[in-house]
């Protein structure tokens, strides 16, 4: 159970980059936190492979919490 945690735990940790990787900047990175609150709040529609990677990224970020909570919830 602790090796497949600790798998789980470690592809998902670096799928997650390589999909982060992947996904086009909405902003100047760190440089948008200090524009117009409307950049940083505005609305935006995410459309097409956006929307899939965004989603990936999502699922991916729940996977690697879970099998974290898990790993520490069994004390393994």
């Amino acid at each position: 159970m602790h090796t497949l945690l600790m798998t789980l735990a470690l592809v998902s940790s670096i799928l997650i980059i390589i999909v982060v990787m992947l996904q086009e900047s909405k902003s100047g990175g760190l440089s948008g936190l200090t524009g117009g609150a409307e950049e940083l709040f505005g609305k935006q529609k995410v459309r097409g492979a956006e929307l899939v990677l965004q989603r990936i990224t999502i699922i991916l970020g729940l996977i690697f919490f879970v099998s974290l909570l898990c790993l520490t919830w069994f004390n393994i």
